[in-house]
C-alpha cells in the first residue's frame, strides 16, 4: 500500500499561523546553536573568567583567557543576544545568577553548563537514525566518552551539595549505618560522582560501583584516585551481576533503571544482594505516565529528546529490551516493578528537585 500526502495550496494556509509555526521551528534551531555557544563558553573558561568581575570588554576577556579577541567578541554578542549576559555599549557582564548556573561548578547546586556537550557527532546521529530502522539502539559505551563525562557533570552539583545533606537524612536509619560500617552498592555508577561522594563522606563504609561501560568505570577510577579514596571499588558489570549474598546495607540506582534493556532482571538481582533490613534508593525522572499530565512540564520536549538520542537508545540496545526510556519509570511503574521483584515497602521522597523523584524501597 502506498502512502499519499495532502499538500495544501498556499491560499489555504493561515499566513499568521504559518509565521508563528515557522518561528517556533526556527527557535529550536536557535536553541541548537546557542547550546553550542554555551558549550564553548564552558569549555574555554569564558564563563568562569567573567564570574564576579563586573563589566568587561572583549579585549580584556580575550587577554585573560588567552583567546582571540575577534572570536570572543562574537561569542559575547551571541550570549548577549540570547539574554544570558548583559551588554552595555561595548562591555558585557555575567550576573551573579548567571555565574551560579554557568560558572560555579563546585559551589552551586544550580550549575548547568556541564549539560551542554556541543551536539552529536555525525557517526552518533547515523547510529541513532539506524536504530529507527532496526529497532535496536546503541549503548552508553557506543555513545562515546562524552556521554559518561557529560552525565557526571550534569548530575554532579546536586550530588555534591544535596545527596548527603538533603536526601540521606530522610531515609530510614541509613545515615547511622553509613557512619558505622555499611556496605553500599551503586548500580549504574557512571563516572563515579555519587560513589565517590559517599565514600568520601562516610570513610567507615565501603562503596562498590557497577557500570557496564568500561569508559565510565575508567573515569570513575580516575576520580577516586584523585581523591585518594581507599574505601571504594569500581566493577565493569551490569546491575544483574551484583552478588546474591544479601550483604548490601544500601543499594542505589540513580538515573539508570530506565536506561537498562531489562531493569526487571536488575531488580531481581537487587533483591538477592540486599540485606533484609537494607534500603534501596531509586532516583528517576519526574513523570506521571500520562501524557495530558506530563505535558504541563515546560521541559517535556527536552526529556523526549534525551530519550530518543540516549536513554531509549540504551534501553533498546539489546533485542527484547523493555524500552522504558527517559519518562518510562514513573512512580506507578516503579511501584509495580519493585513489588514484582519481591519488595514490600515503597516510600516516595519529593525533595523539590525539579527533574527527579526519589523512591525508598525496602523488603
Amino acid at each position: 500500500m502506498s502512502l499519499s500526502y495532502y499538500v495544501p495550496c498556499m491560499a489555504e494556509i493561515d499566513q499568521e499561523a504559518l509565521k508563528k509555526y515557522s518561528f517556533a521551528v526556527w527557535s529550536y534551531k536557535q536553541g541548537e546553536v546557542v547550546s553550542a555557544l554555551i558549550h564553548l563558553g564552558d569549555r574555554l573558561g569564558l564563563f568562569h573568567a567573567m564570574a564576579g568581575v563586573g563589566r568587561v570588554d572583549s579585549h580584556t576577556l580575550g587577554e585573560s583567557t588567552g583567546l582571540h579577541e575577534r572570536f570572543v567578541r562574537e561569542w559575547l554578542n551571541g550570549m548577549a543576544a540570547a539574554r544570558l549576559i548583559s551588554r552595555v555599549d561595548d562591555t558585557y557582564e555575567l550576573s551573579v545568577e548567571g555565574a551560579a548556573v554557568l560558572a560555579d561548578e563546585e559551589g552551586a547546586v544550580t550549575f548547568s553548563a556541564g549539560a551542554f556537550r556541543g551536539g552529536f557527532s555525525p557517526d552518533t546521529l547515523d547510529a541513532i537514525a539506524e536504530s529507527f530502522r532496526t529497532g535496536v539502539g546503541i549503548t552508553y559505551e557506543q555513545q562515546g566518552p562524552s556521554a559518561a563525562a557529560g552525565l557526571a557533570r550534569m548530575t554532579g552539583p546536586w550530588t555534591r551539595h544535596a545527596l548527603v545533606s538533603t536526601l540521606l537524612p530522610r531515609l530510614d536509619g541509613v545515615v547511622d549505618k553509613l557512619n558505622n560500617a555499611a556496605r553500599v552498592v551503586d548500580i549504574g555508577c557512571g563516572a563515579g560522582v555519587t560513589t565517590c561522594t559517599l565514600a568520601e563522606s562516610f570513610p567507615n563504609s565501603t562503596v562498590v560501583g557497577y557500570d557496564p561501560s568500561t569508559t565510565a568505570v575508567s573515569q570513575a577510577q580516575e576520580l577516586a584516585g584523585s581523591k585518594g579514596l581507599d574505601n571504594v571499588e569500581f566493577i565493569a558489570a551490569g546491575g544483574e551481576d551484583v552478588p546474591d549474598d544479601a550483604s548490601a546495607d544500601l543499594v542505589l540506582t540513580f538515573d539508570c533503571l530506565h536506561d537498562m534493556p531489562r531493569p526487571d532482571i536488575t531488580m531481581e538481582a537487587i533483591r538477592k544482594t540486599i540485606k533484609s533490613d537494607g534500603s534501596w534508593v531509586i532516583k528517576d525522572i519526574r513523570s506521571n505516565g500520562d501524557w495530558d499530565r506530563d505535558k504541563r512540564n515546560p521541559l517535556l520536549a527536552m526529556f523526549y529528546g534525551f530519550s530518543v538520542t540516549s536513554c531509549l537508545q540504551s534501553a533498546m540496545s539489546e533485542p527484547g529490551g523493555m524500552g522504558l526510556g527517559t519518562l518510562g519509570l514513573h512512580e506507578a511503574k516503579a511501584r509495580e516493578m519493585t513489588a514484582a521483584a519481591g519488595f514490600g515497602r515503597f516510600t516516595t521522597h519529593d525533595i523539590a528537585e525539579p527533574a527527579n523523584q526519589y523512591y525508598e524501597v525496602k523488603v
